[in-house]
């Protein structure tokens, strides 16, 4: 009986420290990135919000990006000014698009890209 149950516990299950070595670096660059990229969707949502903003109170292109540009100064916007809105009419409409670019560098050359790109409706 004794030896059935130390042949049953020979094989330890889990992981090893290299393993645990390893779970822990993915962890760490995943926060790493998740921290870094956390700003660039706020700021993206503030500029959804000041473009919305802007196409409600403007009624001419100059209206529309120096509302823009107002709302960008007070939530901090730097990544497009009211210069790269392209604005529009569409069924007695105002709509503003616009499309942008922001790179977070990982290492060395590696760098990760979000591309933007929406409009009002």
């Amino acid at each position: 009986m004794g030896l059935q149950r130390t042949a049953a516990r020979s094989r330890q299950r889990g992981l090893s420290f290299i393993g645990v070595i390893f779970v822990g670096v993915l962890a760490v660059a995943a926060f790493a990135i998740g921290g870094q990229s956390v700003p660039v969707f706020i700021e993206y949502a503030a500029i959804k919000k000041a473009a919305a903003k802007a196409a409600r109170e403007g009624s001419t292109v100059p209206e529309i990006r120096a509302a823009f540009d107002r709302a960008a100064q007070i939530d901090d916007i730097r990544s497009i000014s009211g210069q790269d809105l392209e604005v529009t009419k569409r069924n007695d409409k105002v709509v503003v698009s616009f499309s942008y670019s922001r790179e977070i560098p990982l290492a060395g050359p590696a760098y990760l890209v979000y591309r933007f790109q929406e409009s009002t409706k």
